[in-house]
């Protein structure tokens, strides 16, 4: 919108002026501004300027003597670096081009200090996600995620983009739920000039593809994402979930349970076989205009997205226990898995701008669909070492929607006033249901029988929603020499719900199988010639005591003041301070209407969060930042419910911690930027962070079982270094191939170190301890890294842009190393080492080229990743490598065709 500071176009009429007034002698004082001018990121002068500088009359009737030096400082530093005050990382629109990266959460890998866990969670600087918050176009998000509060960024096709920012050190203007940073992403807006364009791709995986893989048939619609209600609760079973009455034989009679057994889908959805998996496909279709109309410019957006995808996955997954000093493995499984994704998208948005206001409506659905089959086969160490095996069909459902109304209002004869409001509506939810779980032994013959107590089929269901608004208000206040203060205040309010609950069912086998039932093929066994009262008996098993369900409420209500202001030249400063009242709970339920022996936990907080930045633009194109801030960190929803939950991808239980407390951080940053030459720059920079009571998750021992669970460490540092370089590289006096090109050089690198301190008299609360203090030495060692934290991050980008072949080629390489995912089981000198994963190094090609064909310009593009074959592990190691997970990646490639109208 509106801009009143003095830009390039300023600084050239300023120039003209001064020909007018002295004549031709002053022409070659303007032409050397021409020639060194560009956007301004501080310009001083000696007197002022008249009231409209783009004003010819009135720059002629000024007399010459007013206009004193112009000093231009920061000519080439990018307007969003110039813009912030704080340490950032922007990805433009030109970036997310080049690398080709699918998802919000790919291409935020290419930032600096930035990893992605699990393919759909950034880590800034090392920290988790849950030191992270993650906006869109300022609002929060609530997430589909039974294990997290914050929203995995995979579900944001990378088309709906403008760009990403990533600000690392704090303003009170955000969330004080701030750590690592926060991720604001910015979808696309309407279009100066109306465009339509459509995308076809076609792609696969050396794992995956024309490969013979696990399958189970589903629905004839299951390719769409949707299924044909084949998966819908049975109208009996689904009324007995409605009124919290156990399917058993208390509750119902022989013949309803009889009649529920039987209403549950069999073979379609319990029957696995192989099928020769088919390419990967996605299609996009987008287009909009901006139109005048009598009260402003119309704009209109729309992108519409279709992918379908599939992995397979061959592990191995290992328990391991100690003999003697050593680590060895007593459980060795063999797992595979092939699951298809189907994710669409649409996002729609309209505007009305005026010279003073716009106002914006953008609405955004994201669905993805994951289906799985797996299974998963080895000796057990829990069964005596006997042969198990377990096989899985599984269907995930996560949807996103979000819709936002924002407007921006400038006032006052020079716009010196700005109103910014936004007030947005999101809700997420997960859907789990006919999650199903079918065990097996083995006989005399080593054949596989059936384990009939191990079968069981959940229902779940997850939904979150979030009630959002925020208002700035700024005002720019003139100051000497040309400079000016921004004074801003604001308010902003979250209220954050969410309901969970989990159904299992299982058959019951009631006088034992025949050994030609356990010998049957799955869906035989479960025919309903079976179930009957003396077979097959379904019951629901679990979820009393508050085990399977809960609901959670966070609401945060905040108002802040800030200065942005160069009181000294050159001297950029931003302080303020954000007021935060909080109030989290979380309240198991029981499914069945009774109590539960689990309260409510309930954290009430309220917290003064200031903040200090200070930018020194103290040469042409350099600057250096300093920022100071204390922020927090939220226990997430699940981590606080005492219930044990199942995570598909890892096979890992995990069980919640009530006693958890917010985790306060104290954040320094500093960072030199050097802008020297356009789109070219060097920055490096080091960061410290101070975090009281940072929540860790520690494996524990339940019996039998192995359990993650979470506690507040007593105190943790991090600290490290950041540097990044671009530059591009012009040889003119080369042969054509090279010399049409300009050449590309990108390079960020990230060290970091972290540190937690366990002292002799610190104590952890647990849930095991039921809420008694225990000594922290028992669960985490003195001076072990944070989890998740990673010493070495580094991405290296080589490429070409050639605008006379209208192509563009990059290599893109990303490493990080290794990071603890886990702390190990037991206490003290018997504990186990660190969950570890070692995510290794990826390199990608992406190749992009524009044609003409017809009169219709077209765009193809080529993307091959992970061409160093780099594998997923996750491991323990003590005198052996405990193979915790591991699987081969395999390398993808695709190709795309867009067609621009």
């Amino acid at each position: 919108m509106k801009n009143k500071t003095l830009t390039r176009n300023g600084v050239l009429l300023a120039s003209s002026a001064l020909v007018a007034a002295f004549g031709a002698p002053s022409l070659a004082l303007a032409q050397a501004v021409a020639q060194t001018a560009a956007p301004a990121a501080a310009v001083a002068l000696s007197t002022e300027l008249p009231a409209d500088p783009e004003s010819p009359d009135q720059v002629s009737q000024t007399p010459a003597t007013q206009l004193g030096d112009i000093v231009v400082l920061g000519r080439n530093i990018p307007q969003e670096n110039r813009q912030s005050a704080e340490v950032a990382a922007f990805l433009t629109s030109e970036d997310l081009q080049r690398t080709g990266d699918s998802t919000a959460a790919a291409a935020l890998t290419r930032v600096t200090g930035l990893s992605i866990v699990d393919g759909r969670f950034v880590y800034v600087r090392g920290l988790g996600e849950r030191y992270s918050s993650a906006l869109l176009n300022g609002s929060p998000l609530p997430s589909p995620e039974p294990l997290q509060r914050v929203v995995p960024l995979d579900l944001f096709p990378s088309s709906i983009l403008a760009g990403v920012t990533v600000q690392k050190s704090y303003s009170p203007n955000y969330p004080g739920e701030f750590g690592g940073g926060v991720i604001d992403l910015r979808t696309v807006d309407a279009p100066a000039d109306p465009f339509l364009t459509f995308k076809v791709g076609v792609g696969g995986n050396t794992e995956t593809t024309a490969r013979d893989n696990l399958v189970y048939y589903g629905s004839d619609t299951d390719w769409t994402g949707f299924d044909d209600e084949t998966r819908k609760v049975p109208g009996q079973i689904a009324q007995a979930f409605r009124l919290g009455k156990q399917i058993n034989l208390a509750n119902f009679s022989a013949s309803e349970v009889q009649a529920m057994g039987r209403s549950l889908v069999n073979a379609p959805l319990r029957l696995m076989q192989r099928q020769q998996t088919p390419v990967d496909g996605s299609l996009e279709l987008a287009g909009g205009f901006r139109t005048p109309t009598e009260i402003g410019d119309l704009g209109v957006i729309a992108v519409a997205g279709y992918d379908n995808s599939w992995r397979t996955r061959q592990a191995i997954q290992e328990e391991g226990q100690f003999q003697g000093d050593d680590l060895v493995p007593v459980s060795t499984f063999d797992v595979e898995s092939n699951q298809n994704d189907v994710r669409l998208n649409f996002l729609g948005g309209l505007s009305l701008t005026t010279d003073d206001h716009e106002v914006k409506w953008t609405n955004l659905y994201v669905r993805t669909t994951t289906k799985r089959a797996r299974t998963s086969a080895g000796p057990d160490f829990d069964a005596g070492g006997s042969v198990i095996r377990n096989d899985y069909t599984e269907w995930f459902v996560r949807q996103l929607f979000t819709s936002q109304l924002a407007g921006e209002h400038y006032f006052g004869a020079d716009g010196e006033w700005k109103l910014d409001w936004r007030a947005a509506y999101a809700t997420t939810s997960r859907d789990a249901p006919y999650e199903s779980r079918f065990q097996y032994g083995v006989d005399a013959q080593d054949r596989f029988i059936h384990n009939v107590q191990g079968n069981q089929i959940s229902f779940s269901e997850l939904d979150d929603e979030v009630w959002s608004g925020g208002v700035d208000l700024a005002y720019k206040l003139p100051m000497a020499a040309g400079r000016e203060a921004t004074i801003s205040v604001g308010a902003s309010t979250l209220d954050n719900t969410r309901s969970a609950e989990r159904h299992d069912l299982q058959f019951e086998a009631v006088n034992g199988l025949t050994d030609s039932q356990r010998h049957s093929r799955i869906d035989y066994l479960f025919s309903d010639f079976n179930i009957n009262p003396w077979t097959l008996q379904l019951r629901e098993i679990a979820g009393s005591n508050g085990a399977n369900a809960y609901d959670a409420d966070m609401k945060v209500n905040a108002v802040y003041a800030m200065v942005d202001a160069e009181f000294v030249p050159t001297v950029r400063t931003t302080f303020g301070v954000r007021f935060e009242d909080g109030q989290q709970s979380v309240t198991p339920r029981d499914l069945f209407g009774g109590t539960t022996s689990y309260d409510a936990t309930e954290i009430e907080e309220q917290y003064w969060l200031p903040s200090f930045t200070a930018t020194w633009n103290f040469t042409e194109d350099q600057q250096l930042r300093f920022g100071a801030s204390k922020t927090i960190g939220r226990p997430q929803f699940r981590e606080l419910a005492p219930q044990a939950y199942t995570d598909p991808e890892s096979d890992r239980v995990f069980i919640g911690n009530p006693y958890l407390t917010d985790t306060e951080i104290l954040n320094l940053d500093a960072r030199w930027e050097w802008y020297f030459g356009r789109q070219q720059f060097v920055t490096a920079g080091v960061f410290y962070k101070k975090l009281d009571k940072p929540v860790e998750a520690v494996i524990v021992d339940v019996g039998n079982q192995r359990q993650q669970t979470f506690l507040n460490a007593p105190e943790a540092t991090v600290m490290g270094v950041e540097v990044e370089v671009k530059k591009y590289f012009e040889f003119a006096d080369q042969p054509s191939f090279i010399s049409n090109k300009r050449w590309l050089v990108q390079a960020n690198y990230t060290w970091s170190d972290s540190d937690v301190s366990v002292g002799e008299g610190d104590t952890v609360i647990t849930l095991g301890g039921g809420g008694r203090p225990e000594q922290a030495a028992f669960f985490i060692q003195d001076g072990s890294r944070l989890q998740g934290q990673s010493e070495h991050v580094a991405n290296l980008q080589l490429g070409w842009e050639d605008d006379t072949a209208r192509s563009q080629a990059t290599f893109i390489l990303n490493y990080v190393s290794e990071r603890i995912t886990a702390r190990g089981a037991g206490v003290g000198t018997a504990r186990e080492p660190d969950y570890l994963q070692e995510p290794g190094a990826f390199l990608d090609f992406v190749y992009r080229k524009d044609f003409t064909v017809k009169g219709r310009d077209l765009g193809f593009a080529l993307e091959l990743r992970n061409l160093l074959g780099t594998d997923f592990e996750e491991y323990q190691e003590k005198g052996n490598r405990i193979r915790i997970n591991q699987y081969d990646l395999g390398q993808s490639a695709s190709v795309s065709l867009t067609a621009r109208f």
